[in-house]
């Protein structure tokens, strides 16, 4: 059975002063360059590895590790000092799987900035979007000796993108119905544009 549960619950750092302003340069510049080191080599190494190398399993295995720093890297710690949230999965001991998601307190004090914010969504998007071209790449130019590390590259990069939104939302939110929600919103806004204009 799959449980989902979202959790206000503080990360670090949330007894620092409460009156410090959100700022707009990068306040976390490690973080920030692991962010995207990982995810940026990986992406490289894959299509530049047919240049530099004709050995397949080297390519292979230099992608899939960095690949998996990315993932352990954002999931564990750029999530959480770049935007202040956090996922993962959790197995009780009645063997049910639950997925908690944590953001920080929104009381508390803002540890991130706008900068270090876009860098991180920025980053976890262009990933997947990536990886998703590659697939398509690779099924048609038949090169299917390589759709197996393209897909471990989507489906990694997939799944903190997804935790991160499902963060970012609230753990226990629809995201299909939040969807509908936006777009009705954004439907009443542009009627009332319209109404105000004539």
């Amino acid at each position: 059975m799959l449980r989902q549960d979202a959790q206000d619950a503080p990360l670090f750092g949330e007894d620092h002063d409460h009156d410090e302003p959100r700022r707009s340069n990068i306040r976390h510049p490690v973080a920030s360059f692991f962010h995207l080191f990982f995810r940026t080599s990986a992406i490289l190494v894959y299509l530049l590895c047919d240049m530099f190398s004709s050995r397949f399993m080297v390519c292979m295995v230099t992608i899939i590790l960095l690949l998996s720093c990315d993932f352990w890297t954002v999931k564990n710690v750029s999530g959480r000092l770049l935007v202040g949230l956090r996922w993962w999965n959790q197995v009780d001991s009645d063997g049910r799987s639950r997925w908690v998601f944590e953001s920080r307190k929104t009381h508390g004090v803002n540890t991130t900035s706008d900068a270090d914010s876009r860098i991180f969504w920025l980053g976890l998007i262009v990933g997947p979007i990536f990886w998703i071209l590659m697939v398509f790449s690779t099924i048609f130019s038949f090169k299917i000796k390589w759709l197996a590390i393209v897909i471990m590259g989507l489906v990694l990069q997939w799944a903190n993108l997804y935790g991160y939104v499902r963060c970012k939302v609230g753990g226990k939110s629809n995201l299909g119905s939040m969807a509908k929600n936006y777009l009705g919103v954004q439907i009443l806004k542009q009627a009332m544009k319209k109404t105000e204009g004539v």
